[in-house]
């Protein structure tokens, strides 16, 4: 069963959309591009997520994202 998102797929789309624009217009290699992204994560982790969910949030990030370039 897949999993039902409570976002649209505009919504998500517009931001992945205006990420890569910052990233283009910086004219990011690929290297800093993942290296602020992965940072960006960390920081959403520590500063957002409640200590206690962290660590599970990140392995199921890290899961994910393992699975989405297979």
């Amino acid at each position: 069963m897949p999993i039902q998102s409570k976002y649209s797929n505009a919504e998500v789309e517009t931001l992945i959309a205006e990420l890569l624009a910052v990233l283009e217009k910086h004219q990011a290699p690929t290297d800093l591009s993942l290296m602020a992204l992965g940072n960006t994560v960390s920081h959403l982790l520590s500063t957002k997520v409640h200590a206690g969910s962290r660590q599970a949030l990140a392995e199921q990030f890290a899961k994910a994202l393992t699975s989405s370039v297979r």
